[in-house]
C-alpha cells in the first residue's frame, strides 16, 4: 500500500507540471500573437499615404484588397468611364466592332478632349474606341453608343448592365465619357474591380489600354491620325507599369486607375480625386507588391 504522503507527493508534483505546461503554452500564444500584430503593425506602418477622396488597390486574380481609402464612397469618375465603354463594346458587341463608325454632328461636337472626328470620316468603331481610349475622346465615345447602343441611354444601359456582371454594386452611368452628370457615379473599389475584369479577361482591352500612342487608321486608305495617351503613369519608366486610364473634371479632381505586372502578378489601382495621383500611384503599387512578396 502507498503511504499517504507519497500520493500527496505525487499529486502535488502532477499539479506543477501541469501548472509549468500551462504557462508555456500561455507564453507561445501570447510570442504568436505579438509577431502577427507587430507584422500587421509593420504593414500598416509601411502603407504609404495619399490624399485621394478615394482610392482601392486589388490583386486581379485573386480579387484581394491590397490599398483602400473611402473605398465605397460615392464619386464622378469622369474619363476613367470610358474603361466600361470599352468594356460593354469588347464584350456585347464584339461582332461589330470591325464596322463603321456613324458619327453624328452631336458626337463630333462633344467637347472638352475629342479625337477629332467629323461626320463622314471613314472609320471602324474597333479603331474609335483604341483613339477614344489613347487621347481621351468624348466624341470617339458618344460616336460608339450611338453606333452600337442606338443612343447614349441606350448603350449607358448596356454599361450599367456589364457593371453589374462584373460585380459592380454602387455604379450607374448615364453617358458613356465621363462628362459630369445628375446619376453618373461609381466608387473606387467598383472600379478596381471593373479595371480587373477587363484586364483578366480581354486580350483586346489589355492591348489598348496600354498603348502608349497609336496609328487611327481610316477605312478608305488616307494617312492615319497619330495619337499620345494622356496617362504619363504608362510613359514614365515605372516598372512593370501596362495601364489603364486617366480622368478629370471640375467635380471628379485628378483620377488615375493604373495597373501593372511583376512576377506575373497584375495589380490595379484606383485614385480618384488626387492632386499627387503621379507620385502616389508608383509608392502604392509598390506598396502592394511588397506585400505579395511578403505575403502579408
Amino acid at each position: 500500500m502507498v503511504p499517504v504522503y507519497l500520493l500527496m507527493f505525487r499529486e502535488e508534483r502532477a499539479h506543477l507540471m501541469f501548472s509549468i505546461l500551462k504557462r508555456i503554452m500561455l507564453t507561445t500564444v501570447i510570442a504568436i500573437g505579438f509577431m502577427i500584430g507587430s507584422m500587421t503593425v509593420t504593414a500598416q506602418a509601411d502603407m504609404p499615404p495619399t490624399i485621394a477622396e478615394s482610392a482601392c488597390m486589388i490583386d486581379i486574380d485573386t480579387g484581394k484588397v491590397l490599398y483602400q481609402v473611402n473605398p465605397t464612397k460615392w464619386v464622378h469618375p469622369a474619363s476613367t468611364t470610358k474603361i466600361v465603354t470599352l468594356i460593354t463594346a469588347l464584350d456585347q458587341y464584339k461582332d461589330k466592332l470591325d464596322q463603321p463608325l456613324q458619327i453624328s454632328w452631336e458626337a463630333a461636337n462633344t467637347e472638352p478632349s475629342s479625337l477629332g472626328i467629323a461626320p463622314g470620316d471613314p472609320i471602324s468603331i474597333r479603331e474609335a474606341l483604341r483613339g477614344m481610349m489613347v487621347v481621351s475622346g468624348n466624341d470617339a465615345a458618344v460616336a460608339v453608343a450611338q453606333t452600337l447602343g442606338g443612343s447614349v441611354e441606350g448603350y449607358s444601359e448596356k454599361m450599367n448592365a456589364e457593371a453589374v456582371k462584373m460585380g459592380a454594386a454602387h455604379t450607374n452611368f448615364v453617358n458613356p465619357n465621363g462628362l459630369t452628370a445628375a446619376h453618373h457615379y461609381t466608387t473606387a473599389l467598383d472600379m478596381a474591380k471593373m479595371a480587373a475584369y477587363g484586364m483578366k479577361n480581354f486580350p483586346e482591352f489589355r492591348y489598348i489600354v496600354g498603348l502608349k500612342a497609336y496609328d487611327v487608321h481610316y477605312l478608305d486608305g488616307r494617312a492615319p491620325k497619330r495619337v499620345t495617351t494622356t496617362n504619363h503613369f504608362l510613359t514614365s519608366g515605372y516598372q512593370g507599369a501596362n495601364g489603364i486610364k486617366t480622368g478629370f473634371t471640375n467635380a471628379a479632381g485628378d483620377c488615375l486607375v493604373a495597373s501593372a505586372t511583376r512576377d506575373g502578378h497584375t495589380l490595379v489601382l484606383v485614385l480618384y480625386n488626387d492632386d499627387n495621383r503621379w507620385t502616389d500611384a508608383p509608392a502604392i503599387l509598390d506598396y502592394g507588391f511588397r506585400r505579395l512578396q511578403t505575403g502579408n
